[in-house]
């Protein structure tokens, strides 16, 4: 159920991501379409009037405004289809009308003059305005539907990871009970007291933020490209190829070095702890034979073994997130350089070009959060395998399931006849035919 929870809210969250990834375009393309009907251009201005009492006879507003001729227009429609409705209405009493489309935004500006707008009516400043105000509330509200999911799905990750981490313990715990000295001697107790603890800490840490972002960090970047391929330009979808392998290229050389340490780091965890225990169960000894200098090298070599190969791998890891900020840096440098061109040309406008800068981040960034959490998966890749070992291993002695119940009237004799005995994996037997 828990699983089915955050999984609503993972999806709850994309589609509110979209959602504002979608409302960020328009706001940043700040176009408004409008449609006027024209019902005729005069050059007599009497003419004109006589139009107008016309529509206005027929129940319908009507303006007029001088261009280089007298034009005559109805109501203003931010709907195409109530434009044409109107238009239709009109040209059925015999006038001729045309419907006109426009575009109010910094490109239209550069062609109509605003006192154009004025004078037939329309207050541009007040129509964007409004758009962004009620766009902006939408937003908001988007956003506000996010935070509580993403908190929602931290709750839940939580308590799942909590509840697996006690599980996998429980479940450890027995299986250790149940081991004879032949499974010992195969698992140092140090070794078994990493595996109950840190082991299931990692596959805890992991689980917590997996459904938080391993998952939804895909949807987000897999609507980005969709988004990116159905709305934008193109032309410049080849950047964001090159980004994705620039990533890949990042993160599969740091995996090569580091893996390998990450596999060693656990064993080296276990040998502390060995020898760790071994010093405090030997310590009267160590003290009666003044070893403890001896014991205390054996330690700081143990120790130090260790502090190198965590500053290795961190070293290696942090070198991750500079590398991968120059990519997603370098890919915005790119589209700004290809898209300035293009939008020079004509091919494009600004508003297309900021679009796409929008969507290939959505898409890099969620590269790069997949890969912020690939730090940790190759460690508790390496845990869950030692803990699988133990949880997989049966051991050479089992208990009967079906015991039968000791019976105090009757007396038993036991008889050995040709019993002998040796330890595992030794050479002979210690006791012959007894």
């Amino acid at each position: 159920m828990k699983k089915k929870g955050m999984l609503i809210f993972t999806f709850l969250m994309l589609l509110c991501n979209t959602l504002t990834m979608y409302y960020v375009n328009r706001a940043l393309k700040q176009e408004i379409n409008i449609y006027v009907v024209q019902v005729g251009r005069y050059k007599e201005k009497a003419n004109a009037e006589n139009t107008m009492k016309q529509i206005e006879e027929l129940g319908y507003k009507s303006s007029m405004y001088q261009d280089q001729e007298y034009v005559v227009i109805t109501d203003i429609f931010i709907k195409q289809k109530e434009a044409h409705q109107q238009a239709k209405e009109i040209a059925e009493k015999g006038n001729t009308c045309v419907v006109k489309e426009y575009f109010i935004d910094d490109r239209y500006q550069e062609k109509i003059e605003k006192k154009e707008y004025n004078a037939i009516g329309i207050d541009t400043d007040n129509l964007q305005n409004k758009y962004i105000i009620i766009a902006g509330l939408k937003m908001l509200g988007i956003s506000f539907i996010i935070m509580a999911s993403a908190i929602s799905i931290m709750c839940l990750s939580a308590r799942v990871a909590a509840k697996l981490a006690k599980t996998l313990r429980e479940k450890t715990f027995k299986k250790v009970l149940k081991f004879s000295n032949k499974e010992f001697s195969e698992y140092s107790t140090a070794s078994l007291i990493t595996r109950s603890t840190n082991d299931i800490q990692q596959i805890q840490g992991l689980i917590a933020i997996l459904f938080r972002v391993l998952v939804y960090a895909p949807i987000i970047g897999i609507g980005g490209f969709l988004r990116v391929l159905s709305q934008s330009d193109n032309s410049m979808a080849w950047i964001i190829g090159v980004a994705i392998l620039a990533i890949l290229f990042v993160v599969a050389t740091l995996f090569i070095i580091a893996m390998p340490r990450f596999k060693k780091l656990q064993e080296l965890i276990d040998k502390l702890n060995l020898v760790a225990r071994e010093i405090l169960t030997g310590l009267p000894v160590i003290r009666a034979f003044n070893t403890e200098k001896k014991e205390e090298k054996r330690f700081e070599d143990a120790n130090k073994i260790l502090m190198k190969t965590n500053i290795f791998v961190n070293k290696a890891m942090s070198l991750m997130m500079p590398a991968l900020m120059f990519v997603m840096n370098s890919v915005a440098l790119l589209i700004i350089w290809v898209g300035g061109h293009n939008v020079a040309n004509g091919n494009i406008q600004v508003g297309d070009m900021m679009a796409f800068i929008q969507y290939t981040m959505q898409i890099v960034i969620s590269f790069l959060v997949i890969s912020m959490i690939s730090i940790m998966i190759p460690r508790a890749q390496v845990s869950a395998n030692r803990i699988n070992e133990i949880l997989e291993k049966e051991p050479r002695i089992k208990d009967n399931e079906n015991t039968k119940k000791f019976d105090n009237s009757k007396k038993g004799l036991v008889e050995f006849k040709n019993v002998s005995f040796r330890y595992p994996d030794a050479d002979a037997e210690i006791l012959t035919d007894i």
